[in-house]
């Protein structure tokens, strides 16, 4: 008798995202072999993104703060998956995630997430890039995406909903400590719109700062300030 493939649950936070949602929604609909549930986490949006969402098959859950941490713990509340999968409204999991993803829980892994790639050939987002098939927790971002097993993600305690920033590289440091983390060979392509609005150079800097800044226990309302300081 077949087992029949667990349910993904995949998450996705949003605000302000109803340009780019129904063309990526399509194509996580069309990458999936299996059994699949589509969450959007809204908090703030003042265009379409919910009905666009809630138009392309996706659940739309309103999420009454804003803060990705917050929004993505209220998306795994609603989910029914024995697999979440956080992902970022502006990147695009590789061809044939789903199955990548369940056969990395089949063969044990609690969680983990695939390579990174920008959508700009720049060298600086390059070589980010490139360090990200490293499995240090220093090298873990959202913009990777994430999945891992929901008894993971429950023993873990979930997000931190007090994190403003680097939510993943905390989150992951807690997720190991249930189960093997696997960077898995595949890579998601994310958009880069924030470095080309803000400067490759300039803003890379500012993201290595506000993570020294982190690992030296600067806390967290303090961080959150100074990226709205020098990020636009």
């Amino acid at each position: 008798m077949t087992t029949p493939l667990p349910l993904l649950s995949i998450i996705i936070p949003t605000r302000n995202e109803a340009a780019a949602l129904p063309t990526l929604l399509g194509y996580l609909r069309a990458q999936t072999d299996g059994p699949v549930e589509i969450l959007v986490a809204d908090a703030g949006s003042t265009d379409d993104t919910r009905a666009r969402a809630a138009a392309a098959g996706a659940r739309v859950v309103v999420c009454p703060r804003a803060g990705r941490a917050r929004q993505l713990n209220a998306g795994a509340r609603a989910a029914a998956g024995q697999i979440f999968y956080f992902l970022h409204a502006d990147t695009w999991p590789p061809a044939g995630f789903g199955a990548a993803i369940r056969a990395a829980v089949a063969a044990g892994a609690g969680s983990g997430c695939f390579r990174l790639r920008f959508d700009d050939s720049h060298w600086l987002l390059r070589l980010s890039a490139w360090f990200t098939r490293w499995p240090h927790t220093g090298f873990r971002y959202g913009d990777q995406s994430l999945f891992v097993q929901r008894r993971v993600f429950e023993q873990a305690g979930g997000y931190c909903p007090e994190m403003q920033l680097l939510e993943d590289q905390e989150i992951v440091g807690r997720l190991r400590q249930y189960g093997p983390f696997r960077v898995l060979p595949g890579v998601v392509t994310t958009s880069a719109r924030k470095y080309r609005r803000n400067g490759v150079v300039r803003l890379q800097s500012v993201f290595g700062l506000l993570t020294v800044l982190y690992w030296l226990g600067l806390p967290q309302p303090a961080l959150a300030r100074l990226y709205r300081r020098l990020v636009r």
